[in-house]
C-alpha cells in the first residue's frame, strides 16, 4: 500500500514543514500506516484500543503495587476492567486472524485457480495447433476433392468406353486402309519414277541417236557438195582443154 504523506501546515502564514509539502514521503507513510495496523493505534474517534489496554493494565499494576491490604475491591474492579478492556481488543484481533485466513485461503484458491487457467490457457494453445493442423489437413482434403470432382465431371462429359472403342476400331481401319493406299500409291510411284526414268534414258539415246544422224548426213551432204565441186572443175578443165586443142 503507498500513500501520500500528510501535508502538515504550521508556522507562520501555514508554512509547510519538512522538506516539501509533506511531513514523510510514500515510503514512510507506508511503514506508518502498517505499523498502525498491526498496532491499533489508529481509531476514528477516542483514544486507540492499545493505549487504552496499555492504561488499565497500568493502573491495575499500580493498584496491585500497593502495600495496602483494604485496596482488594480496587484491584478486582481494576482488574475486571483491564480483562474486560483485554477482551475488547482481542475480538478485532480475531477477526483480523479470520480476515487473515480467509485472505490466505482465498489466495490458495487464486493460485490453484491461476494454475488451472493456466493449464487450460496450455491446452487452447495445444487445441489451437491441432485446430491448425487439421484445418490446413481439411484444406488439402477439399483441395483434392475438388481436383477428383472436375476429373470427375471431365470423365462424364466423354462418351462412353463402348463407343469410344468402336470410334478406335473404325479409326484403326482407316489407318490400315490409308496405310494400304499409301502402299500402293508409293509403288505406283515408284514404279513411274522407274518408267520416267526409262523415258528420259530412252529420249535421251533418241536425241543422242538423232545428232549423230544428223551429223552423218551432214558429213555425207558435204561430201557429196565436194565430189559434185570436184567433178564440176574436172569438167570445166576437160573443156578448156579440149578448146585449146
Amino acid at each position: 500500500m503507498l500513500a501520500k504523506g500528510r501535508k502538515i501546515s504550521g508556522g507562520r502564514g501555514g508554512e509547510a514543514i519538512g522538506g516539501g509539502n509533506y511531513a514523510f514521503g510514500p515510503a514512510d507513510d507506508e511503514v506508518i500506516i502498517k505499523h498502525r495496523l498491526l498496532t491499533r493505534t489508529t481509531t476514528t474517534r477516542g483514544e486507540p484500543p492499545l493505549k487504552k489496554l496499555q492504561k488499565k493494565f497500568t493502573s491495575f499494576f499500580l493498584e496491585t503495587d500497593k502495600d495496602d491490604d483494604s485496596n482488594y475491591a480496587d484491584c478486582e474492579r481494576l482488574s475486571k476492567a483491564f480483562l474486560q478492556e483485554l477482551s475488547t481488543f482481542e475480538i478485532p484481533l480475531l477477526k483480523s486472524k479470520a480476515v487473515v485466513e480467509a485472505n490466505l485461503r482465498e489466495k490458495d484458491n487464486f493460485n490453484e485457480l491461476k494454475e488451472e487457467i493456466n493449464s487450460q490457457i496450455l491446452q487452447a494453445h495445444s487445441d489451437i495447433s491441432q485446430l491448425k493442423i487439421q484445418l490446413e489437413e481439411s484444406k488439402i482434403e477439399r483441395q483434392h476433392k475438388e481436383e477428383c470432382e472436375a476429373i470427375r465431371k471431365l470423365i462424364a462429359a466423354q462418351p462412353p468406353r463402348s463407343q469410344t472403342q468402336k470410334l478406335i476400331a473404325d479409326l484403326d481401319k482407316e489407318i490400315a486402309a490409308l496405310d494400304a493406299e499409301n502402299t500402293a500409291t508409293s509403288r505406283l510411284l515408284e514404279l513411274r519414277k522407274k518408267q520416267f526414268s526409262l523415258v528420259l534414258h530412252l529420249v535421251d539415246e533418241l536425241q543422242t541417236t538423232i545428232e549423230e544422224e544428223q551429223k552423218t548426213m551432214m558429213e555425207e551432204m558435204r561430201l557429196a557438195t565436194e565430189e559434185h565441186k570436184n567433178g564440176l572443175e574436172d569438167a570445166i578443165g576437160g573443156s578448156e582443154t579440149m578448146a585449146i586443142d
